[in-house]
Formats: C-alpha cells, sequence, structure tokens
C-alpha cells in the first residue's frame, strides 16, 4: 500500500456536456482541451476522441516511462522503443461495461529475453498497472527487431 499523504502530484480533469456523448474533457493545467464523441465502431460520429482512447494514452505513456526507468536502472540502452496500448471496451454480467488492455512493447538493439524482463519489471513499476492489477484483463508482451 502506499503513502497518499506523500502525494507527488494530482491531475484533475473535468467533463462536462454529454460526457462520451458530444462533452467536452478539460484539464485544469490547460493542457488538454477534448471533444468526445462515440466511435464509429459503437455507432457514433467518431468526431472527437473517446475515454477509452484518452485511457491508451495515458496507459502507453505511463508504461513507457516504467520501461524507461527499468531500462536505466540495469543500463540498457532502449532509446529506440515505443509502447502500444490496446484499450478494449466489453460488457459484463451486470449490464453494464469492463475494460481490457494489451501493451505492447517494442524495443530495438536488445534480445527478447531482456525486453521480455524489462516489461515484466515495468508492469510492476508502472501506476496504471498497479491500479488496474486485479481489477481488469491487463496482457503485457514485447517484440524486439
Amino acid at each position: 500500500m502506499s503513502d497518499t499523504s506523500k502525494t507527488l502530484y494530482t491531475a484533475v480533469a473535468t467533463s462536462t456536456g454529454e460526457g462520451r456523448r458530444g462533452g467536452r474533457v478539460s484539464t485544469t493545467d490547460g493542457q488538454l482541451h477534448a471533444t468526445l464523441a462515440v466511435p464509429t465502431e459503437m455507432g457514433g460520429t467518431g468526431e472527437g476522441t473517446n475515454p477509452e482512447a484518452l485511457f491508451a494514452s495515458g496507459y502507453a505513456a505511463c508504461f513507457h516511462s516504467a520501461l524507461k526507468l527499468v531500462a536505466s536502472k540495469e543500463k540498457v540502452d532502449i532509446s529506440d522503443s515505443a509502447v502500444v496500448a490496446e484499450v478494449s471496451l466489453h460488457p459484463n454480467d451486470q449490464g453494464g461495461f469492463q475494460l481490457s488492455v494489451a501493451l505492447h512493447a517494442e524495443c530495438s538493439g536488445i534480445d527478447q529475453e531482456t525486453a521480455d524482463r524489462l516489461v515484466a519489471a515495468a508492469h510492476t513499476v508502472c501506476p496504471y498497472s498497479n491500479a488496474t492489477r486485479g481489477n481488469i484483463e491487463v496482457t503485457v508482451d514485447a517484440t524486439v527487431d
């Protein structure tokens, strides 16, 4: 369990309007202002982003940072790397919805065993991974070239 009395940072975002159906989201730091829309795959216009895309963006960036941290501690150069996060929305048994995540780390210049080890370690460090662990299905994998 973490010590929440030692908060390092708090992000604040506000959703207004109709939520994912044409609403808006913005952050208090002024760095994010987005129109929301239901994806075309779900019958919407797709003329905006959606909560799943925002979550995927945050998770990809956070996991990539964790991967870079773990690699730097092990003195492994993964300067040519990327993380792709696929966030999927599924109906659940209670008439609501749930998420699943597939994280794909792409690394160059290292072997598969090292990439797998770094990705596994990053999954224990990443705050998104720690927040979702035990709550939703999250898979992680690494590819090297």
